[in-house]
C-alpha cells in the first residue's frame, strides 16, 4: 500500500487531492510543501522524467539531491500525453483532483484539452494553478528560468559589490518564491471553493513574484523614483546592518532602530557615539556610515568574532557569524530547529530537509523519500481503480468529497 496514496493523516490538507503535472522548481517546491501538509501528490512526469533528476552534481547514490530537495511524499507516473491511452490516464488523475499544478509554456496545454477553459468547463470545482516564467501575454513565449527572472528584473544590478559586475543570487530565489506564491493561492482558492462550491484558476509567475520580492527596492522606484545599485553587503537605508571585521573575521550586526545602536557601542565601550550627532539618528548613520564603519571596526579589532557573537547576543543585540551551509545547519540544530528529517520508512528513508511550519495541533508528513521515475504506477493506477471522480457539481462543498 503506498503511502503518499493511502495514508491517513492529521494535517491540514488531509485529503485534498493534487495532480502535480510541474516540473524542475517552483511547481514541484509548491507541491512538496503542500504535501509536507497532507495532501496527495501525484506527481506526473514525461517519459524522460522531471530535469532535476539529471542535474548532477551533487547526488546521493547517484540520485540528483537537487530533485530530492524539492519532490519527497509525493508518488511518481509517467505518462506520455501524446499516446490516447496515457492521457486518458491523466484525465482520470485529474478527475479525481482537488487541484491541478502544471508550468507548461502558456498554449501547449490546450492540445489535451487542458487549458484553462477547457479545465473550467470539464471541472468547474478545480483549484488549476498556472506557473510561467513571464505572464501570458507578451512574455508567454520566454523559458520560465529563474536567472531570467533575477536579470531583467533588477535583483542582479542589487547584488554583488558596488563596484563590480551585476551578479546572481546563490539560490533560485524567485523559483522558491514563485513556488510558495502558488501555494498561497492555491489555499485561497481552496477556501474560495469552500465558500462558494465553485473552482477557479489562478496564476503565478517568476517576474512578478520576483518585482513583488524585491520590496522596498521595487517599492523605491515607484513611490519615489529611485533606481537602487549594488552596495556589496551595505543596506541601503540601515547602518550598521551587515559584516563588520572583528579581530580575525568578519561578523554580522544589524541596528534595526537608535536603541539597538545605543546598545551595540555600550557594549563596545565607545558608548559617546551613540550621542555624536553624527550617528545619533539613522539618517546622520548612513549618512556617514564610512566613518562609523572604521570606529566600529576599530573597537570591534578587540576581541574575535565568537567573542564578540557571545558578548553582543549577551546584550540582545542582533548579530551572528557568517557560516557555511554545513554550519548553518549545525547552528539551526543547536537551536532545537532540526533542519534535517527523514524522509521515508526503514531503508529507503533518506535525509531532507524539513518542512518550515509548524502547527500545534496538525502534524507535517515525511511518509516517503522522493520517488525514482515512475516507481508508482502501480498503485497510481489501483488508485485510479478504485476511486471515484470528484463531483463535477460546483454547488457542492469541499466538506462533501
Amino acid at each position: 500500500m503506498n503511502p503518499a496514496l493511502e495514508a491517513e493523516t492529521a494535517g491540514p490538507l488531509a485529503g485534498i487531492v493534487i495532480a502535480d503535472f510541474s516540473r524542475v522548481l517552483a511547481g514541484p517546491y509548491c507541491t512538496m510543501l503542500l504535501a509536507d501538509m497532507g495532501a496527495t501528490v501525484i506527481k506526473v512526469e514525461g517519459p524522460a522524467g522531471d530535469d532535476t533528476r539529471n542535474w548532477i552534481p551533487p547526488h546521493r547514490d547517484g540520485v540528483s539531491t537537487y530533485y530530492m530537495s524539492i519532490n519527497r511524499n509525493k508518488s511518481s507516473i509517467v505518462l506520455d500525453m501524446h499516446k490516447p491511452e496515457d492521457l486518458a490516464t491523466a484525465l482520470n488523475i485529474i478527475d479525481r483532483a482537488d487541484v491541478f499544478v502544471e508550468n507548461f509554456k502558456p498554449g501547449s496545454l490546450a492540445k489535451f484539452g487542458l487549458d484553462p477553459e477547457a479545465v473550467a468547463e470539464r471541472w468547474p470545482r478545480m483549484v488549476h494553478a498556472s506557473i510561467t516564467g513571464f505572464g501570458t501575454a507578451g512574455g508567454s513565449q520566454m523559458p520560465g528560468y529563474d536567472l531570467l527572472a533575477q536579470a531583467v528584473s533588477g535583483m542582479m544590478t542589487l547584488t554583488g559589490a558596488a563596484d563590480g559586475p551585476p551578479q546572481r543570487a546563490g539560490v533560485a530565489v524567485f523559483d522558491v518564491m514563485t513556488g510558495l506564491h502558488a501555494a498561497v493561492a492555491i489555499l485561497g482558492a481552496l477556501q474560495d471553493r469552500n465558500r462558494t462550491g465553485a473552482g477557479q484558476h489562478v496564476g503565478v509567475n517568476l517576474l512578478s513574484s520576483a518585482v513583488s520580492g524585491l520590496v522596498n527596492q521595487t517599492m523605491g522606484y515607484a513611490g519615489a523614483g529611485n533606481i537602487p545599485m549594488r552596495m556589496g553587503n551595505d543596506h541601503p537605508s540601515l547602518f550598521p546592518y551587515g559584516p563588520l571585521r572583528a579581530a580575525d573575521r568578519e561578523l554580522v550586526i544589524c541596528c534595526g532602530n537608535d536603541v539597538q545602536f545605543s546598545r551595540l557601542v555600550a557594549a563596545l565601550g565607545i558608548a559617546e557615539v551613540a550621542v555624536d550627532e553624527r550617528y545619533a539618528t539613522m539618517s546622520a548613520r548612513n549618512a556617514n556610515r564610512e566613518q562609523l564603519r572604521a570606529i566600529l571596526e576599530e573597537a570591534l579589532s578587540a576581541k574575535s568574532a565568537d567573542e564578540w557573537f557571545h558578548a553582543l547576543q549577551a546584550q540582545h543585540i542582533p548579530c551572528s557569524p557568517i557560516l557555511d551551509v554545513a554550519e548553518g545547519l549545525e547552528f539551526a540544530t543547536e537551536l532545537g530547529l532540526d533542519p534535517i528529517v527523514q524522509a521515508g520508512v526503514g531503508t529507503e528513508a533518506v535525509p531532507t530537509i524539513s518542512h518550515p511550519a509548524t502547527f500545534s495541533r496538525s502534524t507535517i508528513r515525511y511518509d516517503k523519500a522522493p520517488p525514482a521515475l515512475g516507481a508508482d504506477r502501480d498503485s497510481v493506477l489501483d488508485w485510479i481503480s478504485r476511486t471515484a471522480p470528484r463531483p463535477a457539481d460546483s454547488t457542492l462543498s469541499v466538506s462533501s468529497h
